[in-house]
Parts: C-alpha cells; sequence; structure tokens
C-alpha cells in the first residue's frame, strides 16, 4: 500500500515509518525539509508547506492512507503560527484525500485538547474540551482533531490518536530537555510532587498507530473516534523524572516550587515576553506550570477494546531500551 506520511522526519514519524515498511508498504515523507537518512531508507521526500492546499493535494495524489504526524508543538510561539500549521494544514489533508480519492486518515492528536486548567484523573474519551485553553498548541490541536473526527463519512475513515508523552530512542525533546535543564540548575519540582501522569513508548504509540490503521475503514468500530494512548498504568512525573536524570548521571531533584507561584512566574513572563515581542521560550509558562503539578492520566480501555491495544513493552523495558543505568 502506498502510504503518505507527514512529518516522517520527526521522533514518531521515523519509528512509524520503519514499521510501516516493514510490513512491506510504501512510504512517502510530507515535510518542509528533506531528510537524507530516509532517503537512505527508501522513503521519497515531498517537501511543502502543509498550509499550502495545492500542495498538500498534489503530495497526496496515488496515496491509498495517510498518516498525519506532523504538527507545531512548543509551549511558546504567535497563535497564527500554530493555526496555519495545525488547523489550516490539517484542514488541507482532509481535502486533498477527499478529492484524490483516499479512504484511510489516521492522525495522531494529542491528550493536551482536553486539558484546561484541572487535574484529569483517568477520564476517557468522553471527557469534553475546555471552554478556554491557555495554550495555542492544545487549542489548535483541539480544532484540528475535531475536524479529522467530523471528516468520518462514507468517502473518508478517520481516526484520532492521543499518545501521551512519547519518549524512546531518537528522541531529541523530552529526555535531553530535562536532563539539561537539571544539569544547569533549572528544573525543580512544582507542586506537591504527588502529580501522576500517563506516559508512552514510542514503540508502543506507533504499534497503536499501525493497529488503529489495519482497522480503519468506512463504517469500521474505530472510525470518526478518538483514543487515548499511554503505558500499562500512570507514573508518578517526578518519579519519572529522577530515574531519567539518575540514568544520565545527574542528581535527582531536591528544589521546589509551589504550583501556585511557578503559575504566577509563568503568566508573569508570558506577560513581558510577548510586551518585549521576545522570541526565544519562556523558561516557564502558565501551561507548563499545570503540565509539571496537575495529574493527567487516561482510561486507555477503549484502546484496549477497540484496537486491541495492550503495550507490548513494558516501562522498564522500554527505560533500559533508551537510557540503561
Amino acid at each position: 500500500m502506498k502510504i503518505l506520511v507527514t512529518g516522517a522526519g520527526g521522533f514518531l514519524g521515523r519509528h512509524l515509518c520503519k514499521s510501516l515498511q516493514e510490513k512491506g508498504h510504501t512510504i512517502t515523507n510530507f515535510s518542509r525539509s528533506s531528510y537524507p537518512d530516509l532517503k537512505d531508507q527508501g522513503i521519497d521526500t515531498i517537501q511543502g508547506d502543509i498550509s499550502d492546499a495545492a500542495t498538500v493535494e498534489m503530495a497526496l495524489e496515488g496515496m491509498d492512507a495517510v498518516f498525519h504526524v506532523a504538527s507545531k508543538v512548543g509551549i511558546w510561539g504567535k497563535y497564527e503560527d500554530y493555526y496555519r500549521t495545525n488547523v489550516i494544514g490539517t484542514q488541507n489533508i482532509i481535502d486533498g484525500c477527499k478529492k484524490q480519492g483516499i479512504k484511510r486518515l489516521i492522525y495522531t492528536s494529542s491528550p493536551s485538547v482536553v486539558f484546561g486548567t484541572e487535574s484529569l484523573l483517568g477520564v476517557g474519551e468522553e471527557q469534553a474540551y475546555p471552554e478556554k485553553y491557555i495554550s495555542h498548541y492544545a487549542k489548535t490541536k483541539a480544532l484540528a482533531e475535531q475536524k479529522v473526527l467530523m471528516a468520518n463519512d462514507e468517502t473518508l475513515a478517520t481516526v484520532a490518536l492521543r499518545p501521551h508523552l512519547i519518549f524512546g530512542p531518537g528522541d531529541h525533546h523530552i529526555f535531553p530537555r530535562i536532563v539539561d535543564r537539571a544539569r544547569s540548575g533549572k528544573l525543580k519540582r512544582v507542586g506537591n510532587g504527588k502529580n501522576m501522569v500517563d506516559v508512552i513508548y514510542v514503540k508502543n504509540a506507533v504499534d497503536a498507530h499501525i493497529s488503529a490503521f489495519e482497522r480503519l475503514e468506512i463504517g469500521a468500530q474505530v472510525s470518526g473516534k478518538a483514543y487515548f494512548l499511554g503505558q500499562e498504568d500512570p507514573v508518578n512525573l517526578w518519579d519519572f523524572i529522577d530515574d531519567i536524570l539518575v540514568r544520565h548521571k545527574v542528581a535527582p531533584l531536591k528544589s521546589k516550587i509551589s504550583e501556585n507561584a511557578a503559575y504566577k512566574i509563568g503568566w508573569l513572563m508570558e506577560k513581558g515576553y510577548g510586551l518585549f515581542r521576545i522570541k526565544a521560550e519562556p523558561p516557564m509558562t502558565r501551561f507548563m506550570a499545570l503540565q509539571l503539578s496537575c495529574s493527567h492520566y487516561f482510561s486507555h480501555k477503549n484502546a484496549e477494546k477497540d484496537l486491541e491495544f495492550v503495550p507490548r513493552v513494558s516501562l522498564k523495558q522500554a527505560l533500559d531500551e533508551t537510557v540503561r543505568l
């Protein structure tokens, strides 16, 4: 089968492409940049801007299915930039699929789409989108996800997957940033240290994506639905971070700051960075303060039932494969 993967040069995208190739599929990447290593792997790249409808439609020609993984991530930036990539780009993918007669679209969403300002304790997909967001990323991912789910009809089958805090070999963001900030003395425990969160190993996230793809067709059980993805059980965020630090020969965290103080600092930094038009990412934002202090873990029963998804790599094995002690 010919499959287009948007953002195949990214962390999840690379792992996904490898697994799809092993299953005999022909993969094409669509992204802004070219990747010589993907070319060496037998993956052609179509370069283009996902917010350009004509370019997207051209890239989709001849494809049988699409994994829409690409998005603008981060905690800081202009809303227009997030909207252009995450919302307009996703709408272009949907429109292009329908014009080209593609019948399967698998969208990589995020649990952040249902995160407002309160902890989420084992909630399922029935959890409503919040009325207000304090993150451009979360808001635009939610708008994009809704477009994907509403696009499911008698011509196009869609599904949205919500993996939480993906980690594993090749991750250049979560683990490296945690370690770098801890080494420089810029990382502190936020809140009471008891918050529980979902995480997921990249190989398990890939398994869930492929499981959804293999079950996705017009009128199927998974069509038009969203699914939370995670490891077997939630982890204590700060114990998990300490484990990462120890594996990188960095001392566990001792410094602390309250949730309220971190939130106020985040608010002040957002105002200051906005006022002076500073493009660099602030050390703290309101969204980051809440993500680090609140619990956010989810029910995976629907993924287990509909996708038959049970993580095959345990948390300990996943950590060992990522960074051995």
